[in-house]
């Protein structure tokens, strides 16, 4: 992250603010350094839907995901891999906030799946 952070900053150095879609780009970027000690391998974010799909035997925590799951009624499972969040978000920075609650609620990734 504190690279991504650099690089920003450059960037603003150099070109003054970035455009909207420089921001994005970099929010992306941020987003999958996120994902990635959980075992998401890929995001799915339209204004709708959001699809997140886990690598098999992900280090997260299977009761996180049902607890998850039983105390938000538009989180859903689409197979064994992947969670289905119906919530209609027309900007790309709220479907990628979304994303990062998800995460922040599904706890620390455990130490012994992320080994294995």
């Amino acid at each position: 992250m504190d690279d991504i952070d650099q690089l920003l900053e450059e960037l603003v150095d150099r070109f003054g603010k970035p455009t909207q879609a420089v921001q994005t780009l970099i929010d992306v970027h941020r987003l999958r350094i996120l994902c990635e000690p959980y075992g998401v391998i890929k995001v799915d974010a339209t204004p709708g839907v959001t699809l997140i799909t886990f690598k098999a035997n992900a280090p997260v925590d299977p009761a996180n995901i049902i607890q998850l799951i039983q105390k938000n009624k538009h989180i859903k499972l689409a197979g064994n891999d992947k969670l289905r969040i119906e919530k209609p978000l027309e900007e790309a920075h709220q479907r990628a906030q979304l994303v990062r609650d998800i995460l922040r609620n599904l706890g620390r990734p455990t130490t012994a799946a992320a080994t294995a």
